[in-house]
């Protein structure tokens, strides 16, 4: 006779059986859910499509950027060319108002004088940094045109770290694309007396106790024009060489860059900047600003020792500076 088989046996078998069924089953479920899961959290990626070719000569594409910003998106601006540029000039030689007709340009950024602050130009690496914030259009300020901006630059001195680091900052131009444009007086009896009226102004503070180094209305102007400096008679022909002396060290140390040679004295008599416009490859606007010229008509009513300065001057090539005269 075959012994029967425990009923208790027979019950844990099918429990051991139930479970492991279960487990299965359980196990199948979740690599179900987990691989739901991860499909509901697919990253797309967007390939973007290459800009196409501009129309332009060979020469120029390598003054021809797209670039994209870390802080926000060009968006359908993307594929509009940008060029870059920098306008290098010397203090009281009319940069500030020659920026403020460039920025009255609808697709034109230039961002005034940025390496004013002197941690920005402490080592060439500092320098690069914010050329390349400025050129990657993240350097926000009231000129930014931002998304469909068509040329952005900046406003540099050239006492501003420029020619005690003219090496690195020429091949940084030459690498990256970057055209110069050069603004400087030929009058420079007259940038002389801007200077020192301006000098004056920093510490009196001629207008309701605010200094102002450019104004917007015909009144400011006079107040500040009242003014008539003394012009040290000894050191005036040294001062005019050493100025005449370093924009031709600048012209010299940038001459291989892609750039054009402005002075005040053409842009005060014809402030359209057709050649600018040309030179930067934007529409071309009409352009203007709001500010006032502060020194109008002949330098003899303008200098308190004028005697002086006119025997000083006369016999030398500096001698026409005491004649050549412009209206604005």
């Amino acid at each position: 006779m075959v012994p029967k088989k425990s009923p208790l046996v027979l019950r844990m078998i099918v429990l051991v059986f139930a479970m492991v069924c279960g487990v299965y089953i359980c196990s199948i479920c979740l690599k179900q859910i987990s691989t739901h899961s991860k499909a509901g959290y697919l990253h797309v990626q967007v390939i973007q499509k290459p800009c196409p070719e501009p129309q332009i000569e060979p020469w120029e594409i390598p003054y021809v950027h797209y670039p994209k910003p870390k802080t926000y998106s060009r968006a359908e601006c993307a594929c509009n060319p940008v060029r870059y540029f920098a306008i290098l000039s010397m203090q009281r030689s009319g940069s500030g108002w020659f920026e403020t007709l460039l920025n009255n340009h609808t697709n034109i950024s230039s961002n005034g004088e940025i390496f004013s602050v002197k941690v920005r130009r402490s080592n060439t690496s500092t320098i690069g940094e914010t050329l390349d914030k400025i050129y990657r259009l993240d350097w926000l300020s009231s000129a930014s045109k931002n998304e469909c901006t068509a040329a952005v630059g900046l406003k540099w001195m050239l006492n501003q770290g420029l020619m005690q680091h003219h090496a690195d900052i020429v091949e940084y131009f030459n690498t990256r694309g970057v055209s110069v444009i050069f603004l400087f007086r030929r009058n420079l009896l007259r940038r002389m007396i801007s200077v020192l009226a301006n000098s004056y102004d920093r510490d009196v503070k001629l207008l309701n106790g605010t200094h102002k180094s450019h104004v917007h209305s015909p009144h400011e102007a006079e107040i500040l024009a009242n003014y008539k400096p003394i012009i040290n008679a000894t050191l005036l022909i040294p001062n005019l060489k050493q100025v005449e002396e370093t924009t031709a060290k600048a012209l010299e140390y940038f001459k291989s860059t892609r750039h054009i040679i402005l002075y005040y004295e053409d842009v005060v008599k014809n402030h359209t900047l057709i050649d600018v416009q040309h030179f930067l490859k934007v529409p071309l606007r009409e352009l203007k600003s709001r500010q006032v010229k502060i020194h109008k008509g002949s330098l003899s009513s303008q200098i308190k020792n004028w005697d002086d300065v006119q025997k000083t001057l006369k016999g030398t090539h500096f001698e026409n500076f005491l004649h050549s005269d412009y209206r604005k």
